[in-house]
């Protein structure tokens, strides 16, 4: 398993050294305040890291949402379990 997890590795790096050498061209990228100009797979990276990190942050914001949703559902069964509980311990009292 980890001769395959290593070859797997070698793989990706092989192909982002090809990737960055077929895409060695400049591109200038111009943002509010200024321009830079940089190679075309470094842009690229950049992009794709922003984009990844991004993501993680909504994702982990939903999560976040999600377990205080969790979080709060089981306090309310909780409560309404305790409350079934004390209702079965009450005697019935018959009016006849």
């Amino acid at each position: 398993m980890r001769i395959l997890s290593l070859l797997f590795l070698f793989a990706i790096v092989l192909i982002g050294v090809v990737f960055a050498t077929l895409n060695s061209d400049m591109a200038t990228v111009h943002y509010g305040f200024g321009s830079r100009s940089m190679p075309l797979s470094l842009l690229l990276v950049i992009v794709l890291a922003i984009g990844s990190l991004l993501g993680m942050m909504v994702g982990f914001w939903l999560l976040l949402k999600a377990k205080i949703k969790t979080y709060r559902l089981r306090q309310r069964l909780k409560n309404a379990e305790k409350e079934i509980e004390n209702l079965r311990a009450i005697p019935l009292q018959d009016k006849h």
